[in-house]
């Protein structure tokens, strides 16, 4: 308690609340620049920290459950020590029981604590920066981690990009919950939080990057989260790096150079057959999925639990299905290929499809970009082994044809093939397969894109299928009206420790369909809606337990775009909005928005009225001696009949709101009769 006033000192959490209202406040009112190079450093050391985590919780796993419960030795690639590995497992008998009981483990987590964190990890990744950006739970991420340990690490067919990817996107979302970054800002952090945790796990930084701007859409790429996942993935791969060690994933691999243009005809086979695998691929693991939803009867934790055991058992013939298979891939690379038997090399591409559905697809926790690359890397050496004995051009070295294969497959069917060659060349250290590479990846995507399927199904087609782009182009002036011309005082604001009961009657009440809920100190802790309410069990229970943390919220300085993106996301009918200080100020609603931009239309309309037949459109600038430097721009007295456009500001372009002050060196843009009475007017 508090001597002086005798109230109960801020807890910690309100505390930490208080420090993410000024962090938040300080964020929204810096440059790009500045926000973006603390957000990518903060982002980026927790996905190279996560990435760590989970790197050595998989080792753990691995060595505890396949090689002493198991006997099976597994092989791994050269940045990480390049063990030869066991052919078979001593106790073959146990592999079957330790993949399944992994797999039950992992599932009993994820359906008890996170069923969010179910599959791969990065399509849940993926659809939150579409959808809902402040969406993520951090339990989700903790879940996720120790579930995707267990599945792989007893041996379950499944890559660790996804939960990697998975942790660090949960931090983004969780920077922009906290922050209260706008869904434009937290989309991509949530990107730069996938690019920069897979880049730091397999090794590949600018492959990462390129990954968070190209993995979101099926046909496009958003150069918006590039530059700030640049910064994200070296961090996260300094970090990830200095722990686990530096250098290639699969070490350099070879000395090809491509000085043979009969070559590229292999390298289109090895296209076409990619992207046709690929297509395989997708089928197979969503029809195994659909397959393993449609048996009702079974409870959901004991599904991935069957495909465990399955996977298991035909890992006593085909190890090569066990866990994520770099080792193996590290194995096709060398000449240590040709000690593989050859109906071993052909099968593996569609053993590892069975295993990846079975193992993931019923709903184990995993990732799929890794099996994705041994399916590609086996497709290229099978290629190679069938072919080398007849054909001397293919020269005696498997490598180019693996790595192309793994380009192929996966860059094809992933939808982003510019990331993926540049990932799998990071890998294995060989830039100079890229060329070359350019035919198979080209030809692979093209097959892919002509039956328009894509292993990510959170993917959208471009930018203009967003909601915020069909937002923006059907309501323009969205964009240009502050959210406190539509805002409202909230009708009922619902304290954490209220009973749930009594919460619901405020809200029937008000005629209100839910509420915001905030702490003792008055700050935003998220909503509550009346059907939430209505379903609670126990009507004592404090509100709180039933808040939506990741409910979106706008703040006082944005537009109504904004609220209207926010609104459409969380679909709902309303959205909070918050002061500097994270507090309650008002609420917005649909029919608040729709009367706000009525308003703002007939105005414009009575400006546009104003202009002449004989009005111009001019470009003036602010001179440095203009006495309307410093000045906002409802002060200029520009002549009757005159119309600012926008405001040109550097690289920015400002609203033409009467508030904003101009700077020597503004353009505006400007409707109106006598150019000579502007530039008076203005310069």
């Amino acid at each position: 308690m508090s001597e002086e006033t005798g109230n109960p000192r801020p807890s910690r959490s309100v505390r930490a609340r208080g420090v993410a209202a000024a962090l938040g406040r300080w964020m929204r009112r810096s440059s790009y620049l500045q926000r973006w190079i603390v957000l990518g450093v903060a982002i980026g050391a927790i996905a190279g920290t996560g990435a760590v985590v989970f790197y050595e919780a998989l080792r753990l796993c691995t060595h505890f459950l396949l090689e002493v419960l198991a006997g099976y030795q597994v092989p791994t690639p050269k940045g990480e020590g390049d063990v030869a590995g066991a052919a078979h497992a001593g106790r073959p008998w146990a592999l079957p029981l330790v993949a399944s009981v992994g797999a039950l483990t992992g599932a009993l987590l994820v359906y008890r604590f996170a069923p969010e964190a179910e599959g791969h990890g990065t399509d849940a990744a993926i659809a939150a920066v579409h959808h809902n950006p402040k969406g993520v739970r951090f339990r989700a991420v903790v879940v996720k981690i120790v579930a995707s340990a267990l599945t792989i690490g007893s041996g379950g067919s499944g890559g660790r990009e996804g939960p990697t990817g998975q942790i660090s996107a949960g931090f983004g979302s969780l920077l922009t919950r906290a922050l209260d970054l706008d869904p434009a800002d937290g989309r991509i952090a949530v990107a730069t939080g996938i690019g920069s945790g897979i880049g730091a796990i397999f090794g590949a930084p600018l492959g990462g990057a390129v990954l968070a701007a190209e993995i979101l859409y099926r046909d496009d790429f958003d150069p918006a989260a590039l530059l700030p996942c640049f910064i994200a993935s070296s961090v996260s791969y300094a970090i990830f790096a200095t722990v686990e060690g530096f250098g290639p994933l699969f070490g350099y691999v070879g000395t090809y150079h491509f000085g043979d243009p009969v070559q590229l005809g292999w390298f289109a086979l090895i296209g076409i057959l990619g992207g046709l695998i690929g297509l395989l691929y997708a089928k197979g693991f969503y029809g195994i999925a659909q397959v393993s939803a449609n048996v009702p009867r079974l409870p959901k934790w004991v599904k991935p639990a069957i495909g465990g055991l399955v996977v298991g058992a035909i890992g006593i013939v085909i190890p090569e299905v066990l866990g994520t298979g770099y080792g193996w891939i590290q194995k096709s690379l060398g000449p240590e290929l040709l000690g593989i038997p050859l109906w071993i090399v052909l099968i593996v591409p569609f053993a590892r499809i069975l295993a990846t559905g079975l193992s993931i697809g019923t709903g184990g926790s995993g990732g799929i970009f890794g099996p994705g690359m041994v399916i590609g890397a086996f497709m290229g050496a099978a290629v190679w082994r069938l072919f080398e004995p007849i054909a001397p051009s293919m020269g005696h070295d498997p490598s180019p044809y693996v790595i192309v294969g793994m380009m192929c497959c996966f860059g094809s069917i992933s939808r982003a093939p510019l990331a993926v060659m540049l990932m799998v060349a990071e890998m294995t250290g060989s830039l100079s397969i890229l060329t070359p590479a350019l035919v198979g990846v080209g030809l692979a995507w093209l097959i892919v894109h002509h039956f328009d399927d894509s292993i990510y199904r959170s993917q959208i087609r471009s930018r203009s299928d967003t909601q915020a782009q069909r937002i923006m182009a059907g309501l323009p002036l969205m964009a240009t009206i502050p959210t406190t011309h539509a805002m409202r005082p909230p009708r009922v604001v619902l304290p954490t420790s209220a009973p749930a009961r009594d919460a619901l009657q405020r809200c029937l009440a008000a005629g209100v369909p839910g509420a915001p809920v905030v702490d003792v100190a008055g700050r935003f802790e998220g909503t509550v809606s009346a059907a939430a309410l209505t379903a609670v069990s126990a009507p004592g229970s404090p509100v709180g337990e039933f808040a939506d943390a990741g409910a979106p919220a706008v703040t006082t300085d944005s537009r109504l775009s904004t609220a209207l993106e926010s609104i459409a996301s969380a679909r709902t009918s309303w959205v909070s909005v918050l002061d500097d200080d994270r507090r309650v100020a008002a609420t917005v609603s649909i029919s608040d928005l729709v009367a706000a931009y009525r308003r703002e239309l007939l105005a414009s309309a009575e400006r546009v009225s104003a202009l002449g037949a004989d009005a111009g459109a001019f470009e003036l600038t602010v001179a440095e001696d203009s006495g309307l430097a410093g000045q906002p721009l409802r002060a200029a007295n520009l002549p009757e009949g005159t119309l600012v456009t926008s405001i040109g500001r550097g690289a920015e372009v400002l609203v033409p709101s009467g508030d904003v002050v101009l700077e020597s060196g503004d353009r505006l843009w400007v409707l109106g009769r006598q150019a000579g009475d502007l530039v008076l007017s203005v310069s």
